[in-house]
């Protein structure tokens, strides 16, 4: 890292791990804990070894082994020699030896329990750096563990982005004990008195008998009002202890050091000229598409990068004719955007759909499927969503238009299916969605609709209004509906898991924008809702309500993705942000070109 300030050059390779706005974060707390740890002093001729030759030259050693440029100042200018003698300026040969370097380690242990859990992981990460630069200064060997892993496993050898990701998974709600301590010991073979050896966590370390003849790093997060500090303690074996007080980066570079350290800060912005401005959007049946409707009319589906760091896929476009109107967009189950618009009398469906007319956009005359065709929105209206479903080597479209209705289009016909569909997406690869009957019809409350094999099936989800949100999750959910959750009234919302479901009560200044697992050690699901300064994403689960993210303008409209764990949002002056729901970061940012 040639941008590294001259301080942090000695552990530029283990910082290079990190992106550079990080690493310069990190570095001040890996300069300091270095100055309070020391170094690991290589061995020298004290220590003995077999000679293996010569390795330079040395002011001091006896005179059989006096350079022999030097005699000759003894033979011809005596008095220069004498002087050189007097001032210590003689060269010498030094010799070298063969040391025993593979028996030589230095071990460091951390402890990942409930006292070392949030910032002070900060500390064990610089530390780590520090350690790993030192042990390699001296030519040791260098390892590293867990207290509260299994030392079957055995130690890591290196600093690494796979290693460090294994750390932070690490955490366990266990507190360190001696029994951790004389596994690990005994696994290492580390005896009563290792040479290098550093336990790291906190002053409870100190009260564990097993710790004795160990080095150790206590790390305490500072308790007073306004604090973002860490009070860390070196105590050397027979040395005196060692103090360093450090200042927490921002709250921003803290989450992302602790969950995603290895990862750019934010995504680089697309910029987008005012004809591919993005006016509005919404995700893909599948949900791992942003359907995208521009400025000039045109509809594009956007691929959701995996990280900030990921290159940006070109999105597919399509430009609809002149006198047409969008009706519905999607993309289709065997890939490719579907697009339905129509003109005065015919209903187009461009996209290749197998059997429905092949490359070419078809179209079906509005003549004679009156009620059965979906219709283009008003002007202030966005289209519906459409997807495709294969059975028996033929595709269908379904889309759901901005009435809420659904249908579905083949080559036999178009077909109503649903009147009143709140919620319409694809759950384990199979077309779901939620209705409410219409008024006057003999059954009541939502009900879950689901397309398999030429047929529906309905599952009864109890009372409810005309709001729904699927969502995603990777291990909760209902076994039909996935995650989904359903407004029963105003403020009271219930949840589908895999066994029952969870009600939650949401007070009336935040609005519910989407459904989404916790991702965290409970597993809970929890509502992603939109505060009433319009900028302030929450999550709320049964257990607790905490902040997502902050958008840096007005919201126009947010959504949460059923496809992957990922929230986006439009602001009102046209910036387009998908936000990584497991990585606390931006994914892709899409905004308008500034004026000149």
């Amino acid at each position: 890292m040639s941008s590294l300030p001259a301080v942090l050059r000695p552990w530029a390779m283990q910082l290079s791990l990190f992106p550079e706005d990080l690493a310069l974060s990190l570095g001040p707390h890996v300069a300091r804990l270095a100055a309070a740890i020391g170094a690991l002093r290589p061995r020298g001729e004290t220590d003995g070894g077999e000679p293996q030759g010569y390795e330079g030259l040395t002011r001091r050693g006896p005179y059989e082994r006096l350079l022999l440029t030097e005699w000759l100042y003894a033979l011809e200018s005596p008095d220069e020699f004498i002087r050189r003698a007097a001032f210590g300026e003689h060269a010498f040969l030094k010799p070298a030896f063969k040391q025993p370097q593979g028996s030589r380690r230095s071990v460091v242990l951390l402890d990942a329990g409930p006292d070392q859990l949030g910032a002070p992981r900060i500390a064990h990460l610089a530390l780590l750096v520090v350690l790993q630069r030192r042990a390699e200064a001296a030519g040791a060997e260098f390892a590293w563990g867990v207290l509260q892993s299994s030392p079957d496993r055995g130690p890591f050898s290196a600093i690494t982005a796979g290693t460090v990701q294994s750390w932070l998974a690490a955490r366990s709600i266990t507190p360190v004990t001696g029994e951790h301590v004389s596994r690990w010991r005994e696994a290492l073979a580390l005896g009563s008195a290792p040479e290098d050896c550093w336990l790291v966590g906190s002053s409870r370390l100190a009260r564990l008998p097993e710790a004795a003849g160990l080095s150790r790093v206590e790390v305490e997060e500072r308790m007073a009002p306004g604090a973002r500090a860490l009070c860390v303690s070196v105590r050397r074996v027979a040395r005196a202890p060692a103090s360093v007080a450090l200042e927490l980066p921002p709250p921003e570079e803290c989450v992302r050091l602790l969950r995603e350290p290895f990862t750019a800060r934010a995504a680089t912005p697309v910029r987008l000229s005012n004809a591919t401005r993005i006016q509005a959007f919404f995700f893909s049946a599948d949900g791992t598409r942003l359907i995208l409707i521009r400025a000039d009319g045109s509809v594009a589906a956007q691929p959701i990068p995996h990280s900030p760091r990921s290159t940006v896929p070109k999105p597919r476009r399509f430009q609809p004719p002149a006198d047409h109107r969008l009706v519905a967009v999607g993309w289709r189950r065997n890939g490719g955007l579907l697009v339905l618009t129509r003109d005065e009398k015919v209903l187009w469906i461009h996209g290749g759909v197998r059997g429905i007319g092949g490359s070419r956009p078809r179209g079906i005359p509005y003549l004679g499927y009156e009620g059965l065709l979906p219709d283009a929105p008003p002007p202030n209206r966005l289209p519906g969503l459409a997807t495709s479903v294969l059975e028996d080597d033929r595709e269908r479209v379904l889309a759901r238009d901005s009435e809420g209705r659904l249908f579905v289009v083949s080559q036999q016909g178009p077909a109503l299916l649903a009147s009143r569909v709140s919620a319409f997406a694809e759950v384990r690869r199979k077309p779901a969605f939620v209705m409410t009957p219409t008024e006057g019809s003999s059954v009541e409350g939502m009900w879950l609709g689901l397309l398999e094999d030429n047929h529906q099936r309905h599952l009864p989800l109890g009372t409810g209004e005309d709001e729904a949100y699927f969502g995603h999750t990777a291990s909760l959910g209902h076994a039909d509906a996935g995650l989904l959750a359903l407004r029963q009234r105003p403020g009271t919302w219930q949840v589908l898991v895999a066994h029952g479901h969870v009600r939650f009560d949401v007070r009336p200044e935040y609005r519910v924008v989407g459904v989404a697992d916790s991702s965290q050690a409970l597993e809970e699901p929890g509502l992603v809702l939109l505060a009433s300064d319009r900028r302030t994403f929450m999550l709320q689960t049964p257990s607790r309500m905490q902040l997502l993210t902050r958008a840096a303008e007005n919201v126009a409209h947010a959504a949460v993705s059923h496809g992957l764990p990922v929230l986006a949002w439009l602001t009102v002056k046209g910036e387009l942000v998908v936000w990584s729901l497991q990585q606390g970061m931006a994914l892709y940012r899409a905004a308008p070109e500034e004026a000149a």
